[in-house]
């Protein structure tokens, strides 16, 4: 038993085998023992999460403790040293009762036309029949339309687990018939804690830091982590005297080193072709996997964002004290606007990585663009001569600001206005559409009101504009420097742009230009119309129109005009 135990990889010899080793799942481990001893159990369960996080392991579990032989007198189940036949043979696969099918291999109706068939029968030996669906998300229509009656109402003895990854294929006529359970990601500290354990049962040799690579490289996946660890003790094996480090791992996993990174992408930023290749080549000739090296990136690029927004980044179980004193002196002279667009950039080579043969090439074009977008923002601020406080910007959900010398909104819809983040595309656009607005303005207007602001626009003779703020702007707030507006879906795409640059152009400051979230505001011509309406039927009441009427009766009142129109 020991041998063929030792024979196992270490996944599979170290899954849970009760609810107590269940990592990570608490709580759902909890609820379903707690339903199960009171007897309120469910027709079907559903198990959704990532992968490696429990699923089929908790399907085992509950058709354990649903057929464990200790549930007739007792209010526990079996342990490790002491399991009844029901517990060993579902462990083992063997239970003639309990039926796993992988729905993956098996999709169609005829499947689950046998399986319901199967379900009329009561369980030959244990208490309840139990079918675990794995994958179930890949049945097809006429599968998953075939489940709905025996899933509502199965019998007496039957019980359903079902386990998928994509709980969102699933129709919602049959999540409605199930008890669901969202097994979530195992954290960081569990998954290391796990691992240590397995080592020092494994009488392993491997360094505290090579773990947390290990857990961390998992990404919440404890069948993951432990596939990783066996894979690096068998790396280990070779020489049983010699401690994995850090180093070897990351060898082994093809990650790079952070350091190398920050140092890598801080030579972008200042613009050293030369050296960035250089540090680049040495990365891929330590066996560099080109696409966890651009994941890579973009959690640096995302750390040095976060020490632009929000200050100093404290202690990080992921970074050591040398990586955050390098994001520390790289992130010096940084703006969003540049982080922004390396994002983007980094986000286009990883679908290229798809498209193009050779890696090695397409990574040294992405860094090469790196450098090239650096170099086309210095070389456009210089000709503008642009401070570097003017280069940040303030890029939020509903704010669209309109800078002294660069207005970077396109194609304002309702959805490109939440996303004011300027993509890659944006560059030439940047250097060679956008106009300049000058600064020394011939005339300086003083606006206070929308209707000041309308009359401006007609001065200037700007139709398109003033047709847009009459009939499809609706203002909810204005004031001087600040404008509250909503709109329609027959406004100008391009609206936004042009009056952020018109209102630099005419008063001299930058405006601040908001969406109100109220839809139920009016637009300046639909009020007009209103106020027009409503003195017309103050007029009709009037005595000079009642005279008027009276000795004209076919006469109607169609219009009224104020003295100054």
């Amino acid at each position: 038993m020991n041998k063929k135990n030792e024979s196992k990889v270490l996944a599979l010899k170290y899954r849970p085998k009760i609810f107590k080793d269940l990592i990570g799942q608490d709580v759902i481990a909890e609820t379903i023992l707690n339903a199960i001893r009171t007897g309120r159990t469910p027709n079907a369960y559903l198990l959704t999460g990532i992968r490696g996080v429990g699923k089929t392991t908790t399907a085992r579990l509950i058709a354990k403790a649903l057929n464990c032989d200790k549930n007739d007198n007792e209010n526990y189940l079996c342990n490790e040293n002491n399991r009844c036949n029901h517990c060993e043979e579902i462990e083992n696969s063997n239970h003639i009762d309990v039926l796993e099918m992988d729905a993956a291999s098996k999709t169609g109706i005829d499947d689950i036309r046998e399986l319901i068939e199967n379900s009329k029968y009561n369980p030959t030996s244990a208490r309840f029949k139990v079918f675990i669906i794995d994958e179930v998300h890949m049945l097809s229509k006429q599968a998953f339309n075939g489940m709905l009656k025996t899933l509502e109402e199965p019998p007496q003895k039957l019980k359903f687990i079902l386990a998928t990854t994509e709980s969102r294929k699933i129709p919602v006529t049959i999540l409605s018939r199930c008890q669901r359970f969202d097994l979530r990601r195992v954290t960081f500290d569990k998954i290391f804690n796990q691992l240590k354990k397995i080592l020092n049962e494994e009488k392993g040799n491997i360094s505290d830091e090579a773990l947390k690579l290990l857990a961390r490289a998992s990404e919440g996946s404890v069948r993951d982590s432990i596939s990783l660890l066996d894979r690096a003790m068998i790396f280990q094996s070779l020489n049983p005297s010699r401690t994995l480090n850090e180093a070897d791992i990351r060898k082994m996993l093809g990650l790079a080193d952070k350091s190398n990174l920050i140092i890598l992408l801080e030579n972008i930023f200042k613009g050293d072709e030369k050296n960035s290749l250089k540090i680049l080549r040495e990365l891929i000739d330590n066996g560099l996997d080109a696409r966890i090296f651009l994941n890579d990136v973009l959690e640096l690029i995302y750390l040095f964002m976060r020490r632009i927004n929000l200050g100093p980044i404290e202690k990080d179980l992921f970074l050591s004290n040398t990586e955050l004193k390098l994001i520390e002196r790289a992130s010096k002279g940084l703006n969003i606007q540049d982080l922004g667009l390396f994002w983007q950039l980094t986000l286009k080579t990883i679908e290229d990585l798809n498209i193009v043969s050779n890696q090695i090439l397409t990574l040294e074009m992405y860094v090469m663009q790196l450098i090239h977008i650096e170099k086309i923002e210095e070389k456009s601020l210089e000709g503008l001569k642009v401070s570097d406080e003017n280069r940040n910007y303030n890029y939020t959900e509903k704010k669209i600001i309109s800078d002294e010398n660069n207005f970077k909104s396109k194609n304002l819809t309702k959805n490109t206005i939440k996303n004011q983040l300027k993509n890659v595309d944006q560059v030439k656009n940047f250097i060679n559409k956008d106009p300049l607005v000058k600064s020394e303005s011939s005339q300086n207007y003083i606006i206070d009101t929308f209707s000041d602001l309308i009359k401006v626009v007609e001065m200037n003779k700007e139709m398109e504009l003033k047709y847009d703020l009459e009939r499809n702007v609706k203002l909810s707030k204005f004031e001087n420097g600040k404008i509250d507006i909503n709109f329609n879906d027959n406004m100008n795409k391009n609206f936004i742009k042009k009056l952020s640059q018109s209102l630099y152009s005419w008063t001299g400051k930058r405006w601040i230009i908001t969406l109100s979230k109220d839809d139920n505001l009016k637009t300046f011509h639909q009020i007009k119309n209103d106020e027009a309406a409503e003195i017309l039927k103050q007029e009709k009441k009037s005595k000079i129109f009642q005279e008027v009427n009276k000795n004209f009766p076919d006469a109607n009142l169609i219009e009224v005009k104020k003295k100054d129109d």
